[in-house]
């Protein structure tokens, strides 16, 4: 799985002009499915997401994470937008190729779990409605941009 995490101060989402999802401070997470992903790759991903210390601490130091970031317990939000073209490989000319992200109904079901367990791990977790037209509106803090990828476990031929 693949997902680009933006540390925010707040991000919205809006499909046909009504807000599907929004936060405050804390991680817009956009992520993708690609071909031979399963649940477990969306398992490290989301822990790893939650560990990672892109937050500063009292010294200015990126050290805290969006579970406590403060260093005094504040949870951070989450808002989780898929976005399948983060798959695309542009290297065989300037169209973008997206056959490495999971088809549109692997990709819904690994979508689901993965929002399913942050909901599980993390007490604010907001979404964007997938394959929907979205316009995503956010305050990059820093700013700060950090792309994860967890490989599927077995490679698939594209």
């Amino acid at each position: 799985m693949i997902a680009v995490l933006q540390r925010v101060s707040m991000a919205r989402v809006v499909v046909d002009g009504q807000t599907v999802g929004e936060i405050g401070p804390g991680l817009l997470v956009l992520v993708c499915a690609e071909q031979g992903d399963t649940a477990a790759e969306g398992d490290k991903l989301l822990a790893k997401i939650l560990k990672l210390r892109i937050f500063s601490d009292a010294q200015g130091k990126m050290n805290l994470s969006v579970q406590d970031m403060d260093g005094a317990g504040t949870v951070g939000g989450l808002l989780i937008v898929s976005q399948f073209t983060l798959a695309a490989d542009v290297r065989g000319g300037n169209r973008p190729s997206f056959t490495a992200a999971a088809a549109p109904d692997e990709g819904r079901r690994l979508y689901d779990l993965f929002v399913e367990q942050a909901r599980r791990a993390h007490p604010i977790v907001r979404t964007g409605q997938f394959a929907a037209d979205m316009q995503v509106t956010l305050v990059n803090n820093g700013p700060v941009t950090i792309p994860l990828r967890i490989p599927p476990a077995v490679a698939c031929a594209t």
